[in-house]
């Protein structure tokens, strides 16, 4: 059975307070479980859209935890932008990643909806495939005369009651929330700040208005260019390429031309090797002809050895053989788990592609950016658990000559220790994450690859122990009310992380290895 993964893409009607945006992608890292992709903020529109993923209750509490912090820190009363917008959190869509069905999205987002009525008091709407109504599965139909509208027409113009929460809206607004298909958010400069032809444009290409099919789209004034914002909801049926080649059409009409574009949050890979093929004319082209690719393919299958082969940094390995305390055990767990992501990356680069697995093709794109996020993070945790246990020792040699100096070292000691659970926390948690990769690149990956995936899934296991016996030594020396809580959380991942283990052994055993 595939590991269930969901994307979420919330956009929040905020981007001019740094703080803010802080404050909520704060909320959603707050979830175990929950890998934040992206986050892009437009101080035009004042509007920041946000991509994580993860299982499918981690992104829903992510998401309402969100939905709650933007309503306490955003006032709608006092939010100017050029986006179109009606809530704090204006749109939370969900998008199926693996192991889920868009129906498991819609009963998600309904009862995220639900919720977030309930508890929030906030008016939620569903749309896509999750709208209770045909009329609102276009979002721009819910989103008519935007907030200040529907603070005059809810509870008044039964059209415009939602669907659950209150027939009123306060500062936060209301939400939409709904399931849909992975979309490319992408817009277009033009060489003219005049807003009518953008607008004209925009008009043309929208498929509301007899346009291109799968495209939405709006004419803006953006940093002092006509902008043409678009949502792309089927890049396979509708190309990129067509796509702008019909504004460039268009623009010259107006005797302008297109100055830039710019992409919003993520976009899949095969859509950019898409449109190079079709700019390039490429009509036989395949993706094993991308030379990274054909050369990572190359070097893996080879049956000899070769004297190309990367040379491998020993530094790492010297200081942690040196006499020094540190780097230590904790360092070791962190390069442990970025070598186990590694080698997720490499199954999944391997398995992409090829028509034998071209129905996991968007899985291990999505496991692909998640290793590689997950990568970087370990990678960086290997000098910050070193750094931790300098803090430590460093607090160890205050001075205690005094009563006074004695409650500052004792004082520094445990604030110092406190802190170098953190390291090993975040290397346990990310190894965990990266274990949940590396089951999925063993149960679907490209098999020639199988023994990669499966020594990944023995890294991110050692690197999890190396993790524990780190959190388990410092939490010796802390107190019972500090420790305690530690302790329990790292009880509860261990826990997950056995069951992780158990269906590794399966599915190895499944594809006989």
């Amino acid at each position: 059975m595939a590991q269930s993964i969901l994307e979420c893409i919330p956009n929040y009607s905020e981007a001019r307070r740094p703080d803010v945006v802080k404050a909520i992608m704060g909320s959603i890292n707050s979830i175990t479980g929950v890998s934040l992709l992206d986050h892009h903020s437009d101080l035009d529109h004042n509007r920041t859209v946000i991509t994580f993923v993860g299982s499918p209750k981690a992104v829903e509490e992510a998401a309402f935890r969100s939905i709650a912090k933007a309503a306490e820190l955003i006032d709608l009363d006092k939010h100017t932008g050029e986006h179109p917008r009606i809530g704090a959190t204006d749109v939370v869509p969900f998008v199926p990643i693996s192991g889920l069905t868009m129906q498991d999205c819609v009963q998600i987002a309904r009862h995220l909806g639900e919720r977030v009525g309930r508890e929030l008091k906030i008016p939620v709407y569903l749309y896509e495939e999750a709208a209770t109504r045909p009329e609102r599965a276009n979002l721009e139909n819910i989103r008519r005369g935007q907030y200040e509208a529907l603070k005059k027409e809810m509870g008044v113009n039964p059209e415009r009651d939602p669907d659950y929460g209150p027939k009123h809206v306060g500062p936060a607004g209301a939400t939409v929330i709904g399931a849909r298909q992975p979309l490319i958010a992408y817009n277009v400069y033009l060489t003219t700040d005049d807003l009518a032809t953008a607008e004209k444009i925009a008009k043309t290409i929208r498929f509301s208005s007899g346009g291109l099919r799968y495209v939405k789209a709006l004419g803006m004034l953006v940093e002092g260019l006509a902008q043409i914002s678009m949502n792309l909801t089927n890049f396979h049926k509708t190309s990129i390429p067509l796509v702008v080649e019909t504004i460039r059409r268009e623009a010259a009409r107006y005797g302008v031309m297109i100055h830039h574009a710019e992409l919003v949050g993520l976009i899949p890979e095969q859509a950019l090797a898409d449109a190079a093929a079709w700019y390039l004319q490429l009509d036989q082209f395949t993706p094993e002809q991308i030379l990274e690719q054909k050369l990572i393919s190359s070097l893996h299958s080879a049956e000899t050895p070769s004297d190309d082969h990367p040379e491998f940094n020993t530094e790492f390995l010297d200081a942690l053989a040196s006499g020094e305390p540190t780097p230590g055990g904790g360092s070791a767990g962190a390069y442990a788990g970025a070598a186990a992501a590694s080698l997720v990356c490499m199954v999944a680069r391997l398995t992409m592609g090829k028509k034998k697995y071209a129905e996991v093709e968007a899985q291990m794109q999505a496991i692909l950016t998640q290793a590689e996020s997950l990568r970087n993070d370990l990678t960086n945790l290997i000098q910050l658990d070193a750094s931790a246990f300098d803090g430590v020792m460093k607090a160890y040699r205050l001075p205690k000559d005094t009563s006074a100096q004695q409650d500052v070292r004792s004082k520094a000691i445990e604030q110092a220790t406190l802190l170098a659970t953190q390291s090993p926390m975040a290397v346990l948690k990310k190894s965990a994450r990266v274990l949940e990769l590396a089951e999925q690149v063993i149960r679907y990956g490209n098999t020639s690859a199988l023994s990669d995936g499966a020594s990944g899934a023995a890294l991110a296991t050692a690197a999890i122990q190396a993790a524990e016996f780190n959190i388990r030594i410092n939490c010796k020396q802390l107190p019972a009310n500090l420790a305690d809580p530690i302790l329990a959380e790292l009880s509860d991942i261990k826990q997950h992380v056995a069951e992780i283990e158990a269906r590794i052994h399966t599915a190895l055993h499944e594809r006989s290895l």
